[in-house]
């Protein structure tokens, strides 16, 4: 693999498979993973708790909560301080290694960095429908609220700190639908755009959109 640094940005509809397949293939590339924990991380730096950010509503649990709320449902003003501070860690981690980060703008943070892979993955309803009920374990009323509820959060904050849309393929190197090839070979494929990206005749920074 390349020794110059290189960062994957993973964008993703809800339901898409997106979170597991952007590990997977950190690991089989063997470099840094960085998703919900950059908030985590950002509410730590600035001594905050999510508690302390945000009075957390009894109806949302654990994960979904970030994935709605990525910044918390604080004022805008410190929403926009952790936004901050979360950029500086994204502009940190791109300058210290090679890594993939999900989500969190960093499409948008890291558009002019060379070396640097922006990637969307999405599916058809009826595939993430299927997921939301079999791997989160989802009723289809549920299901169905969390689908849209979740990309339309996502949308908003993009909207609201990046200027464009997640699936923008404007801002993308790559559109990939996981369900054509599922988790295994969507990753297969992502492996082999990458290595084709970092040898040496190819160019620091792919400018034309592909879409599979």
């Amino acid at each position: 693999m390349s020794e110059k640094k290189y960062v994957i940005t993973i964008s993703r509809q809800f339901g898409s498979l997106g979170r597991p397949i952007a590990k997977k293939l950190a690991e089989r590339l063997g470099i840094g993973y960085y998703d919900r924990e950059l908030v985590d991380r950002t509410a730590k730096e600035l001594n905050m708790t999510v508690s302390e950010i945000v009075e957390l509503e009894e109806s949302v649990k654990g994960g979904f909560f970030q994935m709605k709320y990525p910044l918390g449902l604080g004022t805008t003003s410190v929403r926009d301080k952790i936004f901050e501070n979360q950029k500086r860690i994204i502009k940190e981690l791109a300058e210290k290694e090679s890594c993939v980060i999900v989500g969190r703008c960093a499409d948008s943070i890291l558009y002019e960095y060379e070396n640097t892979l922006h990637i969307y993955i999405y599916a058809p309803e009826e595939e993430r429908f299927e997921v939301c009920k079999k791997d989160f374990g989802m009723s289809p009323i549920e299901a169905k609220r969390m689908m849209v509820e979740v990309d339309k959060a996502r949308e908003r904050y993009h909207m609201e700190y990046a200027g464009f849309l997640p699936g923008d393929p404007k801002y993308k190197d790559l559109l990939i639908d996981s369900s054509v090839l599922g988790v295994e070979k969507t990753v297969d494929l992502l492996e082999n755009y990458v290595k084709l990206f970092l040898s040496a005749e190819a160019p620091k920074k792919i400018k034309k959109c592909i879409q599979f």
